[in-house]
């Protein structure tokens, strides 16, 4: 069986499962995950909306997007708890909680930096730019 057929076997099983794979771990990471994706779908159903589907029926164009949204919805709560995939968020949430946050005055101290960094290195590339543009309106290579 091909890497592609055995990971199509794997989740279609799960999507008719009620159960949830290791509920208690990982939690904060599938929560996101799901959230992201089904607001993600949310957008694109109400694209869908006010898109192709405005010459339609008032019951075509709220009702499509809404079955569209609600499969998604399901299909991602499944996917989240297909074994393989847990274990995979489940993971980055013990990864996530192994970082070092910086703090508030670190953050705005590095935010200073890179803010005045981008300044300085932006006039100097004005002051180049006048310099080679002086130059070459010297040497007659463009006109202003």
């Amino acid at each position: 069986m091909s890497g592609k057929t055995a990971g199509v076997s794997m989740i279609l099983p799960e999507l008719f499962r009620l159960g949830l794979y290791k509920p208690n771990q990982g939690r904060l990471v599938r929560q996101f995950t799901f959230f992201g994706v089904i607001i993600t779908a949310g957008f694109g159903c109400f694209t869908l909306h006010n898109g192709p589907l405005m010459g339609f029926s008032t019951a075509i164009q709220i009702g499509v997007p809404v079955a569209i949204w609600a499969a998604i919805t399901w299909i991602t709560f499944r996917v989240v708890n297909v074994p393989r995939i847990a274990d995979f968020l489940v993971s980055v949430e013990a990864e996530l909680e192994k970082v070092t946050w910086p703090l508030w005055k670190e953050v705005v101290q590095a935010t200073a930096v890179v803010i005045s960094t981008m300044f300085i290195v932006g006039l100097f590339l004005f002051v180049v730019d006048i310099v080679w543009q002086q130059l070459f309106t010297m040497i007659n290579f463009i006109e202003y």
